[in-house]
């Protein structure tokens, strides 16, 4: 898996100040998107041991609230495989730490059990993200007085709230 950026100290991507990693790779290819060059898979600098060792520093002082994960997109399967014990360390090493994730697919059609995107590693990261924002950016419904998101069809879900 490749990434485009990593943010060390962010508070646009999640409620107070955070650490963000942007995953590159992305099918999705939402017209309008913000991050458009990392829909290419090999975008930006391997993701590699060092790499999450580099954020679980970053993540350690107590002022960073938690970890956000964008893309890119987060649940292609070749990056699930990757991230998704990524997350489990992190909230291993961070308990009180939340974690938020942003992707263009839909929680009940594409991410649950029988969804397109579902893998053996989906839920493993499902159990790890607080606050999952879903759906693809819609270039048509764009409102950018929406906080964490960019179109109102865009939902902020409280996965831990739903029993995931």
């Amino acid at each position: 898996m490749y990434y485009g950026n990593i943010k060390s100290f962010d508070v646009a991507d999640g409620l107070g100040v955070r650490v963000s990693l942007f995953v590159s790779g992305c099918r999705n290819c939402c017209p309008g998107c913000f991050n458009e060059a990392t829909w290419d898979f090999n975008y930006g600098q391997e993701f590699t041991k060092e790499t999450e060792d580099k954020i679980l520093e970053l993540l350690k002082p107590s002022h960073i609230q938690g970890f956000s994960l964008l893309g890119g997109e987060p649940f292609e399967e070749e990056n699930q495989e990757v991230l998704a014990p990524f997350l489990e360390r992190i909230k291993t090493s961070y308990p009180n730490k939340d974690i938020w994730c942003w992707t263009g697919y839909i929680l009940e059609k594409d991410l649950l059990q029988g969804g397109r995107k579902n893998t053996p590693y989906t839920k493993r990261m499902l159990s790890c993200i607080d606050t999952l924002i879903d759906g693809p950016f819609i270039q048509s419904q764009k409102n950018l007085m929406l906080e964490f998101r960019g179109s109102e069809n865009q939902r902020i879900l409280k996965l831990r709230e739903m029993g995931l």
